[in-house]
């Protein structure tokens, strides 16, 4: 297997890749999505809401809070989850300047 060629892409590009990589899979959009319209954190919902077994809808948080758009707090027995809003923020401003600065020189 080969090394890993991040090392030469400055950190913002590999944060947009590391960002685009978690978001590709859509159970871990429509977690963000859930969770986004919620008014306070949710803890066991997602497994109804969602439709996947409690150890995958994990999986998918766990890869969300890794990139800092979750935070997690423990409730009893329960994680309770609701949108990290600074984390958020800053990835929506690197995002928009990453597409408002590409040029619209196609045909």
């Amino acid at each position: 297997m080969g090394i890993t060629k991040t090392q030469i892409f400055d950190q913002r590009q590999n944060e947009l890749a590391q960002l685009f990589k978690i978001l590709g899979h859509p159970a871990r959009i429509a977690i963000l999505q859930y969770i986004s319209k919620q008014d306070a954190c949710i803890c066991n919902d997602l497994v109804e809401e969602i439709g996947l077994a409690q150890a995958t809808i994990s999986q998918h948080l766990k890869e969300l809070k890794s990139i800092g758009l979750l935070k997690g707090e423990i409730e009893g027995k329960s994680m309770c989850y609701c949108i990290n809003i600074d984390r958020w923020n800053e990835l929506q401003q690197n995002l928009n300047s990453f597409f408002n600065t590409t040029k619209q020189n196609c045909c």
